[in-house]
């Protein structure tokens, strides 16, 4: 079955092709759509999966029956997760337990609050960062973010005396980058590289009061990550000065504008 829902819409047009009536309403997106064609280019373009995100924000003024029966649902799909979580093996493995114990304490010696989630959640599963003890040095599991092209890529073994800028080089300078990268992030590779922002999201704040750090390009990863808190493993957003967004910095009480796109994946 489809994940659209079916509604009446007498004053909206479909939103992919702007000629027909719309009948259906992304519950991921919200996006209006005519017909079952024209749902699946939406999704194509906009790399949407139709599925409603069931953390996204809704207002106590929108708050309905459904929504209250869709949290409950959802709070006891996280209880059976977590249940399971703490009964698979490799949760009570000493190995995986000295493991995680050594990169929380060698990640507290650099003063980087390092914080493991349980065995199930996605972010644990994904996790691929090590420490090198003859090397002393941490090779990270990395996230970035594009959201003004909505593309995001996972680094892996990223060593933690990597310059910012030198990460971001294969990606959007023009020159380095691969082609086919090049030409997904046109708009990254073309801009002034004073226009580009390193983005990372601060833990542990309200979600109505989310806040973001802005990185130093010209620092070394280690350095950037220093007195922060890192859930499993860092996720970068990297934006443009230029193009509106809606993520706030903290302590320039302003806002930079940017696409909804980087929130919903990040807490997807």
């Amino acid at each position: 079955p489809s994940p659209f829902v079916g509604v009446l819409f007498t004053s909206f047009r479909c939103e992919t092709c702007s000629k027909e009536e719309a009948k259906y309403r992304c519950p991921r997106c919200m996006k209006y759509s005519c017909s079952l064609l024209c749902v699946k280019k939406h999704k194509l373009a906009l790399s949407c999966n139709g599925v409603r995100d069931k953390t996204a924000f809704v207002s106590v003024n929108e708050f309905t029956d459904l929504n209250l029966l869709s949290d409950y649902r959802f709070l006891e799909d996280v209880g059976r997760t977590a249940d399971a979580a703490a009964r698979h093996p490799t949760m009570h493995s000493p190995a995986t337990k000295k493991l995680l114990y050594i990169l929380r304490n060698k990640a507290r010696k650099c003063d980087i609050d390092l914080r493991t989630l349980p065995i199930g959640f996605t972010k644990r599963r994904e996790n691929s960062t090590t420490f090198n003890c003859m090397e002393k040095k941490f090779y990270w599991h990395l996230k970035l973010i594009f959201p003004h092209c909505r593309a995001e890529y996972t680094l892996k073994g990223v060593p933690d005396d990597k310059i910012l800028a030198d990460i971001l080089k294969p990606y959007i300078d023009p020159v380095e980058s691969d082609p086919v990268v090049c030409q997904r992030l046109k708009i990254y590779t073309v801009s002034p590289q004073s226009d580009v922002r390193i983005l990372m999201k601060i833990e542990n704040r309200r979600r109505n009061s989310v806040r973001y750090n802005e990185l130093d390009a010209s620092r070394s990863l280690l350095d950037n990550l220093k007195g922060k808190v890192i859930i499993e493993y860092p996720t970068l957003f990297v934006v443009l000065k230029t193009l509106k967004n809606d993520m706030v910095v903290l302590g320039q009480g302003k806002h930079i504008f940017i696409s909804c796109y980087a929130i919903r994946v990040y807490f997807s």
